[in-house]
C-alpha cells in the first residue's frame, strides 16, 4: 500500500491493527477482521485456560479426599499454568496481534520474565509429577513413606524457585534492552537460548527417561500377574486391558508436552546456528503452541481422572454453594 502524506509527515499501513507514522507504531481504532479474529481467538484459549485451572484448584482445595501429595503437585501445576493464561496470555496476544509496544522496553523486560518464569515453572512441576508417578508405580511399598507432605512442599517450592532464578535471572542479566521490532524477537532467542537447556531439555530427558521406567515396570507387572494367574481368559484380558490403558496414559502425558514444547525449542537451538532471523510470525506461532500446553493441561492430568470429573460437575453446577460436600466421597 502506498503512503499518504499528511500535514506533518507520512503514514504507512503496515499491519492489519496498526500504522506507522513517521516510523512510530500506532494502533488504529478500525482494525481488520483479521486483528479481530485474532483477538478472540487467543481471547478465548486464554479464557478457557483460566477457567479449566481454577476447576482443578478449587477442587483440590475444596475437597478433603482430594488432599493428597500427589494432587498437591498437580495443584501447583494448575497455578503455574493459570497465571500463564491471566499474565502470559494477554501480553503474547497483544504482541502477537499488533507485533510491537507502547512503551517497548518496560513491556518486553514484563513479557520476557512472566513468559519464561511461569513456562518453566510449569515444565517443572510436571517434571515433579513424574517423579511422584515414578514412586507410585515402580515403589509402591515405600511410596507413602518417600513422598510425604514434606517431600512435595520442598518439591514445589524448589520447582518454583528454579524457576524464578532462570526467569528474572535473565531479565536483570540485561537481556531485554532495546527497541520493540528487534528486542522482543532476539531478547526470547537469546534468553530461550541460554535457559532452554535447564527451561526444557534436562526436565525433558527426566521425564522421558522417568516415563520409560515406569512403562517397562509397568508392562513387568502386568506379566507377573498374567504369569501367576491359572491361565484364566478373562484375567488375561483384564490384565491386557490394563497394560493397554498405562502404555495410553504414559503417551497421551509425554505426547502432548512433546508436540507443544519440541518445535519452539528446535527452533531457538537451530536459529541461531543458520545465520537467519526466523520471521516473527514463525516464532510467535510456536510460541502458541507451548502456551497451549497449560491449556491442555487440565484435560490430561485432571479430566483423565474420574473423582476429578465427579468434583467438577458438582463445581459447574453449583452444588457445592448449597451446601457443606468437602467431605463428598468421589471415589
Amino acid at each position: 500500500m502506498e503512503p499518504e502524506l499528511t500535514a506533518n509527515g507520512t503514514y504507512t499501513v503496515i499491519h492489519p491493527c496498526y500504522v506507522s507514522y513517521n516510523g512510530t507504531h500506532i494502533v488504529i481504532f478500525n482494525p481488520s477482521l483479521i486483528c479481530i479474529l485474532l483477538y478472540i481467538l487467543l481471547g478465548s484459549l486464554s479464557i478457557v485456560t483460566v477457567c479449566g485451572n481454577l476447576l482443578v484448584i478449587i477442587s483440590i482445595i475444596y475437597f478433603k479426599q482430594l488432599h493428597i501429595p500427589t494432587n498437591y503437585l498437580i495443584l501447583s501445576l494448575a497455578v503455574a499454568d493459570v497465571l500463564v493464561g491471566i499474565l502470559v496470555f494477554p501480553c503474547n496476544m497483544a504482541f502477537t496481534v499488533t507485533q510491537c509496544w507502547y512503551y517497548e522496553d518496560l513491556f518486553c523486560k514484563v513479557r520476557g520474565s512472566f513468559d519464561v518464569t511461569l513456562s518453566t515453572a510449569s515444565i517443572l512441576n510436571l517434571s515433579c509429577i513424574s517423579v511422584d508417578r515414578y514412586f507410585a508405580v515402580c515403589q509402591p511399598l515405600t511410596y507413602k513413606s518417600k513422598i510425604t507432605h514434606r517431600v512435595v512442599v520442598a518439591m514445589i517450592l524448589a520447582s518454583w524457585g528454579v524457576a524464578a532464578l532462570i526467569g528474572i535471572g535473565l531479565i536483570a542479566a540485561g537481556f531485554n534492552q532495546g527497541k520493540c521490532e528487534e528486542s522482543c524477537l532476539m531478547d526470547a532467542l537469546i534468553s530461550t537460548t541460554l535457559g532452554c537447556i535447564f527451561s526444557f531439555y534436562i526436565p525433558v530427558i527426566i521425564m522421558l527417561c522417568i516415563y520409560l521406567k515406569i512403562f517397562l515396570v509397568a508392562q513387568r507387572q502386568a506379566n507377573k500377574i498374567q504369569n501367576t494367574t491359572c491361565q484364566n481368559v478373562k484375567s488375561r484380558g483384564a490384565v491386557s486391558k490394563m497394560e493397554r490403558k498405562a502404555a495410553k496414559t504414559l503417551a497421551t502425558v509425554m505426547g502432548v508436552f512433546l508436540l507443544c514444547w519440541t518445535p519452539y525449542f528446535l527452533c531457538m537451538i537451530v536459529q541461531p546456528l543458520t545465520y537467519k532471523v526466523t520471521p516473527i510470525a514463525v516464532v510467535e506461532t510456536l510460541n502458541w503452541f507451548t502456551l497451549s500446553n497449560s491449556t491442555l493441561n487440565p484435560f490430561i492430568y485432571a479430566f483423565f481422572y474420574s473423582w476429578f470429573r465427579s468434583a467438577f460437575r458438582m463445581i459447574i453446577s453449583g452444588k457445592i454453594c448449597q451446601g457443606d460436600f468437602t467431605n463428598s466421597k468421589l471415589y
